[in-house]
């Protein structure tokens, strides 16, 4: 792989929300569909090529032709707002890729997400048509790096499950919950029949990126259009390192002894 090419930034966005009236709990996760348009608007003004991460992943590795100027743009959680949102990519030609929690399909709680309404199963099939990839987010949305070995392995295969069953077809891509992962975690989503896994990292990815931990950037309610704009441009944020960073794995250290008392709490 030449040095160059490794060095060159790719954006993959995270979006969670698009709505003008967001409930309190969601707002800094939200964006107005005035605000996403402009950001749609100035993904197609840079040039750049929307691929589902899939799509990525395979051009990556040489299966397909990966674009000059290739971008993503990834949804988490699946909000029911989606779906006026995804009528504004399909108006623009934009492919995108959609990580489901499932709990909400079925009627089991989730754990950490703000409470909206969420999509109902019969309409991820509809999205696909919209060129809209459905990826896995999890079933209750744990955080999955810290939990027991048996709980991770059920919130990364249960989901894929239930989509299979809904979509007959295979899932191939998952986004970590709160993109907090471990090496046993992405072991775990490997081992699982994934072909790749977005974490945050808010970096840049890159051809030398990991599959299994694609760096994103966030876009939050205070994001403007202007901050994408030099997103897609390549500046403003670093390229992910190779490597898992120190403070990820302080922070995780952290959450696993929250985890242990609360578990202590409640066995008392």
């Amino acid at each position: 792989m030449p040095a160059e090419r490794s060095a060159v930034p790719i954006p993959i966005l995270s979006f969670h929300s698009v709505t003008d009236r967001p409930g309190p709990d969601l707002a800094t996760w939200s964006v107005t569909p005035a605000r996403f348009g402009e950001h749609l608007d100035c993904l197609l003004d840079e040039g750049r090529t929307p691929l589902t991460v899939t799509d990525f992943v395979a051009a990556v590795a040489g299966r397909r032709e990966l674009p000059e100027r290739p971008v993503m743009v990834t949804f988490d959680d699946g909000y029911a707002d989606f779906v006026p949102a995804a009528d504004q990519m399909a108006a623009r030609g934009i492919v995108s890729t959609l990580y489901v929690t499932t709990g909400p399909l079925v009627g089991s709680p989730t754990v950490g997400m703000p409470i909206a309404p969420m999509l109902t199963a019969e309409q991820l099939a509809p999205l696909e048509v919209l060129g809209v990839e459905i990826g896995a987010h999890s079933h209750h949305h744990f955080h999955i790096d810290v939990a027991p070995r048996s709980v991770a392995l059920d919130e990364i295969g249960r989901p894929k499950a239930i989509l299979e069953e809904v979509l007959r077809h295979p899932v191939t891509s998952f986004a970590y919950p709160h993109g907090s992962y471990s090496v046993a975690v992405r072991d775990q989503v490997r081992a699982a029949g994934y072909t790749s896994a977005c974490a945050v990292r808010n970096a840049f990815s890159s051809i030398a990126d990991d599959p299994f931990s694609l760096a994103r950037l966030t876009v939050r309610d205070f994001t403007t259009t202007d901050t994408v704009r030099d997103w897609l441009q390549g500046r403003g944020a670093p390229i992910a390192p190779n490597r898992e960073r120190w403070r990820t794995k302080v922070w995780r250290v952290r959450r696993w002894a929250a985890a242990g008392d609360s578990r202590r709490q409640a066995q008392r």
